[in-house]
């Protein structure tokens, strides 16, 4: 039997390897991590005698409440949605029993009551086997990472008791950023759907909520500074993100190691601005009158970049990350044109009828700004394409069509990081399984020497909110955002649709017992599911 058991290990080894389709036999891991050898002996867990708990020697003890909220929150998750909640707990039928988990911190500053950032560590090793389990990790967002994979090891019988496959896993993500833009302007999302979003994040080890905040419909951002800019331009007055709002998006997020970058996007896409701040907005002409319409921000106004730097403070206080995204995306220049006083300050800077130049004038003064209040900027790729001068750390988003991959050859090129959402927006539907088209993008496959492809910082999968509020949100989002988590974290070589197809319609199944209402793949069922969906 021993021998039986040592050919069982040797072949299961092969066959989990993070290369090979059937690594999906052992468990719906996702994303796949980097090294992966898992056995076919198995050990029992009783939920009364589990524990999820700091291991000696760790650098974040019991006073580390980020990971005491995790242990509570993924022993939840491992226990907590049986079939068989209400039985009796069944002695364990062998002595291969797991008793624990223990996480243990390695490095002195565990970060633990820091915020995640752009080079936050995320590996961890784990290690699962009779009669205690260990997570090593760096830094606590590591730790967070092994807990999501763990949880997603133990399994539940037809009878109700839970099993885990001893296990060996050494993983890391392949890009730093990976992210999820969620638009809160066209409509308006409750926080309970932010949050539920943000637990789906963390089950696919996505870590960059992109909060688009505001846009020309409405400005639901309540600012301390200037609150007349939510007073009149969000939808109505309950239609706000409140301070206290904010800040527990920001909390909730961080317990998840998920990073919150907001972004407050001009001169374009400003409407909802113009109507809680008096001259903010250019003034459009009919000939030699104003006609009563408002274009994009009034970059001749020393008030506007009063106003800009003010606000700006603000959001260096009110969210901790080290970048905001400062948008600079589809300006329409129609309005500047009509504007004779627009035209007047054109033609004194030299600017001639180079609108691109205008806005050029604009962006690098806000560019400024930022970096004076000691923050980083994420713009988007118009900005790089109208030539406006650049800090080298400063990232390019490039989300325009399908010449994507040169685009990220050229802002490479000229040395700055770049972000990829262009092949991954989720707005986009279509007839039957879309996912596909979005595991197939490979980020690094344009021209380009080593050196520019290690400024890809990573990726994100935007949602724009023209036809989507929290009633449809999280079904359109996913498991379809779950494809570009997987190529955002694992290995290049993984790449077998057959497999994902297996262990993402798992993985969909699991969110949906997590609370996450995840649209199916394809025909088929959940093992957990009534007959009513749910």
């Amino acid at each position: 039997m021993e021998l039986l058991r040592v050919l069982w290990w040797v072949s299961a080894t092969l066959a989990a390897s993070a290369t090979v389709p059937e690594s999906s036999r052992f468990g719906a891991l996702w994303p796949l991590p980097r090294s992966l050898h898992i056995s076919p002996a198995r050990l029992q867990l009783a939920p009364k005698r589990f524990q999820i708990l700091h291991g000696s020697g760790s650098s974040a003890g019991p006073r580390c409440s980020l990971l005491q909220d995790a242990f509570r929150r993924y022993y939840g998750y491992i226990f907590g949605y049986s079939k068989w909640q209400n039985h009796d707990e069944k002695q364990p039928l062998s002595e291969t029993e797991l008793f624990s988990l223990q996480v243990i911190i390695t490095s002195e500053d565990s970060e633990c009551d820091k915020y995640p950032g752009v080079e936050s560590d995320e590996s961890y090793q784990l290690q699962v086997s009779e009669p205690t389990a260990v997570l090593k990790a760096s830094k606590v967002w590591g730790a967070l990472r092994g807990l999501e994979t763990f949880s997603q090891l133990v399994n539940e019988d037809d009878y109700g008791s839970f099993f885990i496959n001893e296990s060996d896993i050494s993983d890391s993500p392949r890009f730093a950023h990976r992210g999820i833009l969620l638009d809160t302007s066209r409509h308006f999302l409750p926080l309970k759907s932010i949050l539920i979003n943000l637990d789906a994040m963390a089950f696919n080890k996505f870590n960059v909520f992109h909060w688009h905040i505001v846009d020309d419909q409405s400005f639901p951002y309540q600012s301390i500074t200037f609150p007349e800019l939510s007073a009149q331009g969000a939808y109505s007055y309950n239609h706000v993100y409140t301070p206290t709002d904010v800040r527990l998006v920001i909390d909730y997020a961080r317990l998840r190691g998920i990073r919150v970058i907001p972004e407050f996007d001009t001169p374009g896409h400003t409407e909802s601005w113009g109507k809680g701040q008096k001259d903010f907005l250019t003034p459009c002409y009919n000939g030699k009158h104003p006609s009563g319409s408002y274009g994009p921000v009034n970059p001749i106004l020393n008030t506007t970049y009063d106003f800009m730097l003010q606000l700006l403070k603000e959001i260096r206080t009110v969210f901790p990350d080290e970048y905001i995204h400062l948008g600079g995306d589809e300006v329409d220049f129609t309005c500047w044109r009509s504007n004779p006083d627009v035209s007047e300050f054109m033609k004194e800077r030299g600017f001639s009828h180079s609108y691109t130049k205008l806005e050029s004038y604009y962006i690098e003064k806000i560019l400024d700004m930022v970096s004076s209040l000691n923050k980083k900027s994420i713009v988007w790729q118009e900005v790089f394409d109208n030539g406006v001068q650049l800090q080298p750390d400063t990232i390019v988003e490039v989300w325009m069509g399908t010449l994507y991959k040169e685009e990220l050859r050229r802002v490479t090129k000229e040395g700055h990081p770049a972000i990829l959402a262009a092949p991954w927006y989720l707005d986009y539907i279509s007839y039957g399984q879309d996912w596909k088209k979005y595991y197939s993008v490979e980020p690094l496959d344009f021209l380009g020497c080593r050196a520019q492809k290690e400024l890809v910082v990573g990726g994100e999968a935007c949602l724009w909110g023209e036809y989507v509020d929290a009633t449809n949100l999280t079904p359109r989002l996913w498991p379809r955002a779950s494809a570009v988590g997987e190529r955002l974290w694992s290995s290049k070589n993984v790449t077998d649709i057959a497999d994902a197809y297996n262990r993402l319609t798992e993985h969909r199944c699991r969110m949906l017992r997590r609370g996450v209402a995840a649209e199916p793949l394809f025909v088929g069922y959940c093992s957990n599911e009534t007959g009513d969906g749910t």
